[in-house]
């Protein structure tokens, strides 16, 4: 824990009108309580305040971010009157095909300024889309939340994008990391407390306000099955004949004969629109089908293989594993009391 006269370090939110107010204003509150909280609940340690947290943004002039949320800046990146530590970029209000190409161009060129300059740069959730944008992760792996890949796979090729971990470090010096889905600010606070100031006091924080560490990565979270927009009626149609098929063991036959056009070539249109073989496309229903019966039912796991169309449990656990980061059984513990917790006799 820094000593009480260590200088705090300045850390800079930017906040833009796309931004996520539950992010912009968690991690604002989670910083600013580091030091101090814990140890007024437990009347326990010297109280500190290692960081000063401020919100960036174009103007000092109040304005409202995502779900109309008031936004009140408190520095002005085009003229600062502190030079940041450490600058986080928040999760914003974007669409999976929205790209972020061409905004706020003269932000994008602020941030690259401040990596230069020496500042930690950390992203959570969908701000990685503006921290692609500057060019900084060009080269480097990155994460996002999972729904983002094919927006990355198309505006920003030369991310190494991966949608299955909560955390990575894009750089080898540690300046650059992003953090994955929606909630991954916690884990990203986490993170920034760990390293700045001490896990121990990462650790507190994480007490005080239940946050949790998503370790299981966003595998678990991830939708296999994405409506991806493309034109190819024959394709759309396959793919609806793989989700009505998907029991039947010849679910791929039955689609390459309902298509009526040489196989090799069905395989190369169905991988040009979908970005997945019709092999991967079948084992993603399947094990889809796998989660909500997992989630809805009782049924032993060898019962739920048969049922999606593999005779071998063996097979399918270790497909539901590879897909997902878990076992189906630690699945069914995930996410099966989310279920019944939702229910009324939960309640009574």
């Amino acid at each position: 824990m820094p000593s009480l006269n260590t200088k705090p370090l300045q850390v800079f939110i930017v906040a833009i009108p796309e931004t996520a107010g539950s992010a912009l204003y968690g991690l604002k509150d989670v910083l600013m309580a580091t030091g101090n909280i814990w140890q007024t609940l437990s009347r326990n340690g010297v109280e500190t305040s290692p960081f000063a947290v401020s919100i960036v943004s174009h103007g000092l002039e109040q304005f409202f971010c995502g779900n109309n949320i008031p936004v009140l800046a408190d520095e002005d990146y085009h003229q600062p009157r502190t030079q940041p530590d450490i600058l986080i970029l928040p999760e914003i209000w974007l669409g999976p095909d929205e790209p972020f190409t061409g905004r706020y161009p003269t932000l994008v060129q602020w941030i690259k300024q401040q990596y230069e300059a020496g500042v930690y740069i950390y992203s959570a959730c969908s701000g990685a889309v503006m921290l692609a944008e500057t060019g900084l992760l060009d080269e480097c792996q990155a994460t996002s939340h999972w729904g983002y890949q094919d927006l990355f796979r198309k505006h920003y090729p030369k991310v190494r994008f991966k949608p299955e971990p909560n955390l990575v470090i894009a750089d080898s010096a540690g300046k650059i990391v992003t953090a994955g889905g929606t909630t991954s600010w916690h884990d990203l606070a986490i993170y920034i407390i760990s390293k700045h100031v001490s896990p121990a006091e990462a650790v507190r924080i994480a007490q005080v306000y239940l946050l949790k560490w998503h370790d299981e990565g966003q595998l678990p979270y991830h939708s296999l099955l994405r409506n991806n927009r493309h034109s190819d009626h024959l394709v759309s149609e396959c793919e609806d004949a793989l989700k009505r098929h998907y029991k039947n063991s010849h679910a791929i036959q039955v689609t390459l004969d309902q298509a009526n056009i040489p196989p090799r070539t069905l395989k190369r249109r169905f991988k040009n629109a979908t970005g997945s073989t019709l092999i991967d496309y079948l084992q993603n229903v399947r094990i889809e089908a796998a989660k909500r019966q997992l989630e809805q039912t009782q049924l032993p796991v060898d019962e739920i293989s048969i049922d999606i169309g593999y005779e071998d449990a063996s097979f399918f656990r270790r497909l539901f594993k590879r897909r997902t980061g878990l076992s189906p059984s630690q699945y069914r513990r995930m996410f099966k009391p989310i279920i019944h917790s939702a229910e009324p006799d939960s309640m009574s």
